[in-house]
């Protein structure tokens, strides 16, 4: 039954306590705008806008892999040159994410957001083609449940919240070019549980543009 499935999802509410948490946020934060203020002074550093495609979905006890939902994420970012060949690069993304189930009784989506915020270590193997990985942390913004049956009598909308807390780490390449234009590709494995029960994990593809300011 589809009940019994999606009762694997639902928990008890978290709520995300440490205050630190916020803190350190706020600095990473702090830090982009001095990236970008930097950016402003020396051509090898980069400040701009970026966004695009999300396929989200969830692993569970590391085996069985969910539908994906599908989104978009959109943000800034600072890209600030250490060498000829490598930079480091701070972003603040807003992301969908989420996953769904399907099966004959119908459709389950968790609608998940977050406020991501990745540091992505770049290297650029020739001067216009990057490879890059690098940790993440998120704050869940907000969350929706919704079970479509095909049938409007049946369909419903609850809310459960999951830990509001995320990390992770990213692997991704791309393409930018001498005016600031680049495309890029980035997989996310989350490596905090979005509910104590299952193990639960986020796992992201994105699909990006980006603007140098």
């Amino acid at each position: 039954m589809f009940k019994n499935q999606i009762s694997y999802f639902f928990v008890n509410i978290y709520e995300l306590k440490n205050v630190k948490m916020k803190k350190v946020i706020l600095l990473l934060v702090f830090f982009l705008v001095a990236l970008g203020m930097q950016a402003q002074n020396s051509k090898q550093s980069n400040f701009g806008i970026k966004g695009g495609y999300n396929l989200a979905a969830v692993s569970y006890d590391g085996d069985t892999e969910t539908g994906q939902r599908h989104g978009f994420h959109l943000g800034i970012y600072g890209e600030s040159f250490v060498s000829t060949s490598f930079a480091v690069q701070l972003e603040v993304l807003y992301s969908q994410q989420g996953f769904e189930i399907e099966d004959d009784s119908g459709t389950f989506t968790q609608k998940l957001n977050y406020i991501n915020l990745p540091l992505m270590f770049k290297g650029y193997a020739s001067k216009n083609f990057f490879l890059e990985a690098g940790p993440q942390i998120g704050l869940a913004i907000s969350h929706k449940e919704e079970f479509d049956s095909g049938i409007n009598f049946f369909d419903t909308s609850s809310e459960f919240d999951p830990n509001s807390f995320d990390w992770g780490v990213n692997f991704g390449g791309g393409f930018k070019t001498d005016t600031g234009f680049s495309l890029g590709v980035r997989y996310h494995l989350g490596l905090g549980d979005i509910y104590d029960e299952g193990a639960p994990k986020n796992r992201v593809w994105m699909f990006s543009v980006g603007f140098d300011l």
